[in-house]
């Protein structure tokens, strides 16, 4: 599957509630068809972590990758995707008015408490959305 290369990628926890709404809540606003997603437990998700020199079996932090340019973790990560998805979403430029420490530390306290937050939910994306996983 070659189309991800010009996409941005999502990598998130496969076994996490949290993380599979947040996925949903993309995949729906994704209008521009901007994103590919793949959970960090996946051969690609390894490789990923793998080939820089990333933590491989600790899945807490989502990562956005735009292939041969850059990656960003946690806040970074989100405010991206947001100002990606465009419309409203874009005023999460101002999310950068708070030191990135900030944002992270609230990220981090949401992350550590993912699992106590929403059960493991079994999410079907439809056959457009089916494409946009890379190794399902």
């Amino acid at each position: 599957m070659e189309n991800w290369k010009n996409k941005y990628i999502v990598f998130f926890d496969g076994d996490c509630g949290v993380c599979n709404f947040w996925v949903q809540w993309i995949l729906e606003r994704d209008k521009k068809d901007k994103f590919m997603f793949a959970s960090l437990q996946s051969d690609f998700g390894q490789q990923f972590l793998s080939e820089r020199g990333l933590e491989t079996n600790i899945f807490n932090t989502m990562y956005l990758w735009k292939p041969g340019q850059y990656y960003l973790i946690k806040s970074k990560a989100v405010l991206k995707i947001a100002n990606l998805l465009g419309g409203i979403y874009k005023l999460s430029v101002l999310g950068k008015i708070i030191p990135g420490f900030l944002l992270d530390k609230g990220y981090d306290l949401i992350s550590r408490n993912r699992m106590k937050l929403a059960n493991q939910k079994c999410y079907l994306p439809d056959q457009h959305q089916k494409k946009k996983f890379i190794q399902v």
